[in-house]
């Protein structure tokens, strides 16, 4: 059967950010409507695909988590101001800084396959565990469970059989993180319960669309897509505060 791969990096962005988008919204000034907060569980996974992808295709590692780290900073106001109307909230961080630690945990692996050896493996292996529990003490969004779904993207990029893992790895991790976190679900007329992130798996069929092809190369474009994440939430919270 042939795949079909129609989806450029730019189109996959687009698509999770209008995902996202359409989180926010429900969060803020559209709640209530939760199919909305369904369809936004799709965001994350496309967008911790596309740092994987950005780490084999930058030509400058240093300045790609740079770049994460700065727009982090700029974000997180805005994060603060649309999720508790404060500037500062200690105990939930932006997704940038999620991405940023999956990014430094996956370097961390490639480091040691370019220098196989059993003290090099336990250093990369120390190295991930403080990046992972930097993230669970740090309150990133999504926590632990963000930065993993970074490094099974990475793991099983080209594998043969990488739709079944990254399939079954995202399952697991949903369950393992967010079991007592769900909805009912009737389907056919029985009722179980799903858990909320699980929503997440339907991201995939979006991410094995994609080409590998890049759409343009301007640098105002690249920056345009930084900085809608700080922006938009900027513009729910003015919203938000204007007229509820």
């Amino acid at each position: 059967m042939k795949k079909i791969k129609c989806i450029d990096s730019d189109l996959l962005k687009i698509t999770a950010m209008l995902f996202m988008l359409l989180d926010h919204l429900w969060g803020t000034i559209v709640s209530g409507n939760q199919w909305m907060s369904f369809v936004g569980r799709l965001a994350f996974p496309i967008f911790a695909f596309l740092i994987v992808e950005g780490f084999i295709h930058t030509s400058n590692f240093k300045k790609y988590a740079m770049r994460l780290f700065i727009f982090g900073l700029i974000s997180e106001i805005p994060f603060n101001l649309m999720l508790t109307s404060s500037p500062i909230f200690p105990f939930h961080q932006n997704v940038m800084f999620t991405l940023l630690l999956g990014l430094l945990c996956i370097n961390e692996i490639e480091k040691f396959k370019k220098l196989p050896s059993v003290k090099n493996a336990i250093l990369r292996l120390l190295m991930i565990a403080l990046f992972l529990l930097i993230g669970a003490v740090g309150f990133v969004d999504y926590g632990v469970m963000g930065i993993s779904v970074v490094i099974v993207f990475y793991v099983f990029r080209g594998f043969r059989l990488a739709p079944l893992c990254q399939t079954v790895s995202l399952i697991l991790l949903f369950i393992v993180f967010f079991k007592g976190v769900g909805v009912d679900l009737q389907i056919l007329g029985a009722s179980f319960f799903f858990p909320f992130q699980g929503f997440g798996v339907l991201a995939l069929p979006f991410i094995w669309m994609y080409n590998g092809q890049k759409r343009s190369k301007s640098k105002v474009i690249k920056y345009l897509f930084y900085s809608f994440y700080p922006a938009h939430m900027l513009i729910i919270y003015v919203i938000y505060m204007l007229f509820f």
